[in-house]
C-alpha cells in the first residue's frame, strides 16, 4: 500500500535549506524561489511512483516556469540501503529525464524531516511569499499508469496559486514509497 500524504497545512512557511544540486552547487530555497511562487518535490530515483510520473513533474515544471513558479526536486533517501538513490544515480537521473529544475541531496535527511515530507513524491507548492497552499498528487495514476485527461491536479493548482496566492480548498494527496529513513 502506498503512503499517502497529509491534508495541506495552509499558510505554513517554507524552511531554509542549503542542499548540493546534482550540478555540484549548494543551492538555498533563496536561490530557487519563484517570482509567483516556489514548488519543491520530494522524490527519488527508485521509487514506481516517481518513475510513472517523471515525464509529467518535467513537463508540469517546464509549463509553471513560464509563470514565475520555480521548482526544485529533493532526495533524501538512505542511499547506503537504496544505492540506486544515490548522488551519481541523481546526476544520471536527472539527465537521462531532462530535469530543468535543480535535483539536490538531502544526506542528513533534516530537510524532509523538517518539511515533514513522507512519501516519494511529496510535492509542497508555495505562493509567492513562501506559504505553503498545496500538497496533494500530481495526477491519478493506475496501476503505475497516469491517467492523462487534462492538465494535472499539480499543474492547476500552481496557476492558480499564481494568480491569487491561494491553493485549490480540496486537494487529493499524493501517494507514492515512504521516504527511507536512515537507522540512526
Amino acid at each position: 500500500m502506498p503512503i499517502q500524504t497529509p491534508i495541506c497545512d495552509f499558510g505554513k512557511k517554507a524552511l531554509p535549506f542549503k542542499l548540493k544540486s546534482t550540478e555540484n552547487k549548494i543551492l538555498s530555497l533563496e536561490d530557487i524561489k519563484g517570482v509567483n511562487g516556489t514548488l519543491i518535490m520530494f522524490i527519488c530515483n527508485h521509487c514506481p511512483y516517481v518513475k510513472a510520473i517523471t515525464k509529467d513533474m518535467v513537463e508540469d515544471c517546464n509549463e509553471l516556469k513560464k509563470i514565475g513558479i520555480n521548482s526544485v526536486a529533493i532526495s533524501a533517501n538512505d542511499v547506503k540501503n537504496y544505492p540506486e538513490d544515490s548522488f551519481e544515480n541523481m546526476i544520471k537521473y536527472a539527465k537521462d529525464n531532462q530535469f530543468n529544475f535543480p535535483y539536490l541531496i538531502d544526506e542528513t535527511q533534516e530537510i524532509a524531516k523538517n518539511y515533514g515530507a513522507v512519501c516519494t513524491p511529496d510535492f509542497f507548492g508555495y505562493n509567492k511569499n513562501l506559504e505553503l497552499q498545496y500538497r496533494g498528487r500530481l495526477r491519478e495514476i493506475k496501476n503505475l499508469i497516469p491517467v492523462r485527461n487534462g492538465n494535472s491536479d499539480l499543474l492547476e493548482a500552481m496557476q492558480e496559486i499564481a494568480k491569487t496566492g491561494k491553493g485549490p480548498k480540496n486537494q487529493i494527496p499524493s501517494a507514492g514509497c515512504s521516504i527511507k529513513w536512515k537507522n540512526n
